[in-house]
């Protein structure tokens, strides 16, 4: 009988209970809380910019943009958490990377398109098409940089960063909100001003970056008062104050990109037609072995 039962069994049955054998699930290791608060925070972040799209689909702009800059503010603290911690991750990069994307792209994309581009038809849908896809792509150059950016750019951002590609692409509805709709809400300078704030963000042109920004002692106390302002003017005045945020950041483009280029190592000297013609009718250089070269003369 035992060997009727083993002639009846197929062969694919007989090479698979091995390999099944074999097999180890990896589990998920145990994590403490607080090593996965950042991832948390990334979450939320998510969370904040997908529900900004709700509100837009319903009518309710003003939520939507509250939910993006909540989403903004949570971006700001999930890294630094993170390295305050000292738990960061591969994983949590990725995460990121994913929650800024549909926070910082795909909410403020939808979001102007059912605020004012949806009266172009196509025509706005591939406005706000261009916006998210620059979004992605700086995402993506952010990312693959991270190792490669040279030591002269560290202390600025390579084009406008997600989050502030968002908070810039919504400043034609803080004012709209303040102000009313009037000329603002003109669907053709929405394609104007979202395009170019696309073409910011995937732009080789040095931004502010407040990563390795030191205050001096002398002014710790003026910057806390600042801040404190600050608050107070965005809890009674929010749209007026953002507006002006925003104008002030564009503002510190060129200022940036003038320190960038002070700041940057001088290019190596290229020589002269004439000089180059005499480098070219020199005679052969001696044996390496045999030549000493000042430690002053130019080289190829």
């Amino acid at each position: 009988m035992r060997n009727i039962r083993d002639k009846m069994r197929s062969p694919r049955t007989r090479v698979r209970q091995p390999q099944m054998r074999g097999m180890r699930v990896r589990r998920i290791q145990e994590l403490s809380f607080q090593r996965m608060v950042p991832n948390v925070l990334t979450l939320l972040a998510l969370c904040a910019g997908m529900t900004a799209i709700r509100f837009a689909l319903n009518g309710n702009f003003q939520a939507a943009v509250y939910a993006i800059i909540v989403a903004a503010v949570l971006d700001g603290l999930d890294g630094r958490v993170a390295r305050l911690l000292k738990v960061t991750s591969r994983f949590g990069a990725e995460l990121d990377s994913l929650s800024d994307f549909v926070g910082f792209g795909v909410a403020p994309a939808t979001v102007m398109y059912l605020w004012t581009m949806s009266a172009l038809h196509s025509v706005g849908w591939a406005i706000v098409l261009f916006y998210a896809v620059c979004c992605a792509l700086r995402l993506a150059r952010f990312n693959t940089q991270l190792s490669t950016e040279p030591a002269a750019s560290a202390g600025y951002f390579t084009g406008v960063p997600a989050p502030g590609g968002a908070a810039l692409v919504l400043m034609p509805m803080y004012a709209s909100f303040e102000w009313g709709d009037w000329i603002i809400r003109s669907p053709y300078l929405g394609a104007l001003w979202i395009a170019g704030i696309a073409m910011l963000m995937v732009s080789r042109v040095p931004t502010l970056s407040l990563k390795k920004f030191r205050i001096p002692h002398r002014f710790v106390m003026p910057m806390l008062l600042g801040i404190g302002l600050l608050a107070a003017f965005l809890t009674t005045a929010p749209w007026p104050t953002l507006l002006l945020m925003g104008v002030l950041y564009l503002a510190s483009i060129p200022l940036t990109v003038r320190s960038a280029r002070s700041a940057s190592p001088p290019e190596a000297r290229q020589p002269e037609p004439a000089e180059a013609t005499v480098l070219l009718n020199a005679p052969p250089a001696p044996p390496v072995g045999d030549a000493v070269v000042p430690r002053n003369e130019w080289r190829h």
